[in-house]
């Protein structure tokens, strides 16, 4: 019979996060660097040190626990952050770097935001209040840090990488054949071929 508790999993869940933050404040560097948009890359700086503020909550969670402060490796962020790394590869225009970065944060996110949600909702059900509010800041920080790049891609990183994919109107004016209204003109109106006639 199975003797695990939900205190096992939760203690578990908290070692997943642990790594998954260590892992973030390698990546957010990363984007933080690859970003050309300077309020977008001061959003990640911004939370790269919320991270490191994140880090230490969890160590005190751990004490709250009387559990030893140690990860185990997060598979769902270390996936993540790969499929990242190869977005930074690619040969994009600096604006469509950015809206890739983004997307890239945002998936972070809305995966971190998962798992705090989870942890808070384990903390206040096994009567860890000290725990579950140590927890709901760091939920409410991630909230803060999606919320912070959905702004900035609403505010014009997306508009100015679509913008960057439409060509500009010259250059739509070179391709387009001539007009067939033109072409109806350079035809003699039946006058015209009288006159020519005389």
């Amino acid at each position: 019979m199975a003797d695990g508790t939900l205190h096992d999993a939760f203690v578990d869940e908290l070692r997943d996060s642990y790594d998954a933050e260590k892992q973030l404040t390698k990546a957010l560097a990363k984007l933080a660097k690859a970003a050309t948009s300077p309020q977008l890359r001061a959003a990640f700086e911004n939370h790269l040190e919320e991270t490191r503020g994140q880090i230490e909550r969890l160590e005190q969670v751990f004490e709250l626990l009387d559990e030893k402060v140690k990860g185990k490796h997060c598979d769902g962020i270390a996936g993540i952050i790969e499929e990242g790394k190869s977005v930074m590869e690619e040969d994009f225009d600096d604006a469509t770097m950015d809206a890739c970065l983004i997307a890239s944060g945002q998936r972070a996110e809305h995966y971190e935001m998962a798992a705090y949600g989870t942890l808070v909702a384990w903390a206040r059900g096994l009567g860890q209040t000290e725990a579950a509010d140590l927890l709901q800041q760091t939920l409410d920080e991630e909230k803060a840090a999606d919320k912070k790049l959905s702004q900035l891609a609403e505010g014009g990183i997306n508009q100015e990488a679509a913008d960057a994919a439409s060509p500009d109107e010259e250059e739509e004016a070179e391709e387009k054949p001539a007009a067939p209204a033109r072409a109806g003109r350079a035809r003699p109106s039946a006058s015209d071929a009288k006159r020519s006639r005389r």
